[in-house]
């Protein structure tokens, strides 16, 4: 893919922070390389491996350049990246734009053009770019922009994932800096109300999410199970339930996140890969015009919270994508008037429905459809006009 077309779609891969944080080595990305291709992720569209923070030592060499650990990585990044592209996936990175990452490794202030000619020589394709121990009185929006344009002009096309949490009005502004991806939350955490805050907390914002520049909600942790080396990442004893994890990917697909896998993806359940690998709720996500999806909130008498809510996002053929989320802890019926959407009854036009997550056609609706959604879970459908 060109440089032009970089970025045009949210992202989609595997990233070793969530599970393994800073116990990493050349052996696990190769094996997370091999488990791509044997166990179909690459097929669904997954492309990107990406290492996290500690991967480095703790010092820059006499010249100024980073070092990969050598008891981590004693092959080198630059053998690593050929073994990826091997295999026809692509090779990540994490800097940050302070004096040190946030595990206190060598940070990227004042070494942007520098390491991006070094991620450069080394064959990366994706830089994740953390916000730690940045000097105060630097304006972060500059550092970031500084970045793009070290990343744009190292000879490489490599994706900018810029990750700030969220801070400094970072929506405002970060189309404008060249960066293809931006966090606007703080840290998910392997439990249901982390994941549930992250999305509400994002409703309502879809202008601030498209081609080139989208929305990063977090890592995914869809099949951790409380599985993190991380006590605050695995924060509750078993993670989330599969309904839970189901509702969480549902979420991030249709708000138009990069879906980057979080979970130890060389021991995932069936049930996990049917999760990450549901073609149906990825084409929503991959649809290429990268629309942000309106909500639709239910009856006011009914609902009197941002838990429950329905979310259309308008895909590129024609079809609508229609997420209903109940949040809540009790069951709900979630009823959508087609009038919402632009759809009047007068116009003769009905909706058949195909159910993402049962992989099933559900029928021709006219003026209303309203599905009942157990607690933490949701309902997708992909919605066809007919008249």
């Amino acid at each position: 893919m060109g440089r032009y077309h970089l970025g045009a779609m949210p992202p989609m891969g595997w990233n070793s922070w969530n599970t393994f944080t800073w116990d990493i080595n050349e052996q696990l990305i190769r094996d997370v390389a091999d488990v791509f291709i044997s166990d179909g992720y690459k097929d669904a569209g997954y492309e990107y491996i990406v290492i996290d923070d500690c991967w480095s030592l703790k010092e820059r060499d006499k010249d100024g350049r980073l070092v990969a650990d050598p008891e981590k990585f004693p092959s080198g990044m630059k053998a690593l990246a050929d073994y990826i592209h091997d295999k026809g996936l692509k090779f990540g990175m994490y800097s940050c734009v302070g004096t040190h990452t946030c595990a206190g490794f060598p940070g990227s202030f004042e070494h942007e053009f520098q390491d991006a000619e070094l991620f450069a020589e080394w064959g990366i394709d994706y830089l994740k770019y953390d916000y730690c121990f940045k000097p105060r009185q630097m304006s972060g929006e500059l550092l970031y922009k500084r970045m793009s344009l070290a990343l744009k002009n190292c000879g490489r096309d490599i994706l900018f994932s810029a990750c700030n949490w969220g801070e400094d009005n970072v929506n405002k502004w970060i189309r404008s800096s060249g960066a293809h991806m931006y966090r606007s939350t703080g840290d998910i955490q392997d439990n249901w109300d982390s994941i549930k805050n992250i999305a509400i907390s994002q409703l309502d914002k879809e202008c601030y999410t498209g081609s080139y520049c989208h929305n990063d909600m977090d890592m995914l942790v869809v099949g951790m199970y409380g599985g993190s080396n991380n006590g605050w990442i695995s924060s509750k004893i078993g993670g989330c339930s599969d309904n839970e994890y189901k509702t969480h990917f549902s979420l991030w697909s249709l708000m138009g996140s990069p879906l980057m896998i979080g979970c130890d993806i060389r021991n995932a359940n069936q049930v996990t890969k049917d999760i990450l690998m549901n073609r149906d709720i990825i084409a929503i996500n991959q649809d290429i015009e990268c629309r942000g999806a309106y909500r639709i909130k239910p009856e006011p008498q009914w609902f009197h919270s941002d838990e429950v809510f329905m979310l259309v996002k308008v895909l590129s053929n024609g079809d609508l994508a229609i997420g209903f989320f109940n949040l809540s802890d009790t069951q709900r019926e979630l009823s959508l008037q087609f009038w919402d959407m632009g759809i009047p009854y007068a116009s003769g036009c009905s909706l058949s429905m195909y159910d993402c997550w049962e992989h099933k056609e559900l029928g021709v609706f006219k003026e209303r459809f309203a599905p009942v959604v157990p607690a933490h879970d949701c309902v997708v459908v992909r919605a066809k006009l007919v008249k």
